[in-house]
C-alpha cells in the first residue's frame, strides 16, 4: 500500500489555509461564517478560471504571462461591440462572442509558439503589450457603467441569496457555476482523453512525445486556444458581474494566478500539475488578498505576501527533488 505523501504541495497549501482560517478565526469569530465564506468563493471566480488555463499552460512545459491581456481585451471589445450594434442580445451570445475573441488571440500565441518555434515567456511577454496597446488605442480607454441589457441580466442571477444579522445582503452568482463546469471539462480533458495525456507528454519531454507519434503542433494549438478561449470567458464574466466595463481591470493579476498553479503543485518545467492542487492554491490566493487585513497585516503587504508564497512554492519541490537525488547517489 502506497503511503501518503504528507510533504506534497496539496497537503501543505490546505495545512496553510487552515492555519489561516484559525488566525482570522481568532482575531474575528465572524469570519467562519457562511456569508464569508460564499464572499471568498464569489472573488475567486475569475481567478479560479484563469488559474485553470495557467495550469494547462504549465502543464505543457509552457508559461503564458498574456492572459490578462487577453481577458481584458475580449470583455471590453465584446461589450463595445454590443453596446453599438446589438445591444439587446442575451448574455449566452455576449458570453459566446468575448469567448471566441479569447479563442482567436490565444490561436496568435499557439501559431507563434506551435508553427514558429518561438518561446513561450518570450511570445506572451510580447502579445501581452501588444493585445493591451491594441485596446487601448483603438478600442477605447473609458469605462462602461450602462452594460447592455444582457450582461446587466447575467449579474442578477444568483445561486444563493442570504442577509447578514446587521441586514447587509450577500449572494454568490450563477458565474460560479461556469467555474464548477470549467474545472470538470478540462479535468475531463486531462484525464480522461488521449489529448490530455499529450499535454502531460510534451510538458515532461517534448522530443520524446514527438518519437511516440504526438502531434506537438497541434496539442500546443489546442493548448493556447482552450487557454485564450477561458480567459475570455473570464473576462466577460468580470465585467458582467462588477457591472462595469474597464479595459484597466484585471492587469497585474498574473502573478496572483501563476502564485496559485504554483502553489498546488505545478511545476515550471511541466509534466506535473492537478486541478485540485490549483484549487487549493486558488483559495488560498484568495484568502491572502481579502483576509489579511482581519489577522492585523496591513494590505500593503499583499504583495509581500504572495511573492514569499511563490518563492515557497517553487523552493519546496525543488529541495525535495535535491534531497531525493542525494538519497539516490
Amino acid at each position: 500500500m502506497k503511503s501518503f505523501d504528507w510533504a506534497r504541495n496539496e497537503v501543505l497549501v490546505f495545512g496553510v489555509i487552515v492555519a489561516f482560517c484559525v488566525l482570522a478565526a481568532v482575531s474575528d469569530p465572524n469570519f467562519l461564517s457562511i456569508p464569508t465564506l460564499i464572499d471568498l468563493m464569489r472573488n475567486g471566480i475569475v481567478l479560479g478560471i484563469l488559474a485553470v488555463a495557467a495550469m494547462v499552460v504549465l502543464v505543457s512545459g509552457g508559461i503564458d504571462v498574456s492572459f490578462t491581456a487577453v481577458a481584458a481585451f475580449a470583455m471590453y471589445t465584446t461589450t463595445v461591440i454590443l453596446r453599438d450594434v446589438a445591444p439587446d442580445l442575451p448574455w449566452p451570445v455576449a458570453f459566446a462572442v468575448a469567448t471566441a475573441i479569447g479563442a482567436a488571440l490565444g490561436a496568435i500565441n499557439g501559431v507563434l509558439i506551435a508553427v514558429f518555434g518561438l518561446p513561450t515567456l518570450i511570445v506572451t511577454l510580447g502579445t501581452l503589450s501588444v493585445f493591451r496597446g491594441f485596446l487601448l488605442t483603438f478600442v477605447g480607454t473609458v469605462q462602461i457603467s450602462n452594460l447592455p441589457s444582457g450582461m446587466r441580466d447575467f449579474s442578477r442571477l444568483m445561486m444563493i441569496r442570504g442577509t447578514n444579522s446587521d441586514g447587509s445582503f450577500y449572494s454568490l452568482p450563477w458565474a460560479f457555476a461556469f467555474l464548477v463546469a470549467l474545472v470538470i471539462l478540462t479535468w475531463f480533458i486531462l484525464n480522461r482523453t488521449m489529448l490530455g495525456r499529450s499535454i502531460y507528454a510534451i510538458g515532461g519531454a517534448p522530443e520524446s512525445a514527438r518519437r511516440i507519434g504526438i502531434d506537438v503542433t497541434k496539442t500546443q494549438m489546442f493548448i493556447y486556444i482552450y487557454v485564450g478561449a477561458l480567459a475570455g470567458l473570464a473576462g466577460i464574466i468580470h465585467a458582467s458581474t462588477a457591472r462595469i466595463a474597464n479595459p484597466f481591470d484585471l492587469v497585474g493579476l498574473e502573478l496572483s494566478v501563476i502564485a496559485a498553479v504554483v502553489l498546488g503543485g505545478a511545476r515550471l518545467t511541466g509534466g506535473v500539475g492537478t486541478l485540485t492542487g490549483t484549487l487549493l492554491g486558488v483559495a488560498l490566493i484568495v484568502l491572502v488578498r481579502n483576509s489579511l487585513i482581519v489577522i492585523g497585516i496591513p494590505s500593503t503587504w499583499q504583495s509581500v505576501t504572495i511573492g514569499a508564497l511563490i518563492l515557497l512554492g517553487t523552493g519546496l519541490p525543488a529541495w525535495q527533488a535535491k534531497r531525493a537525488e542525494a538519497r539516490a547517489a
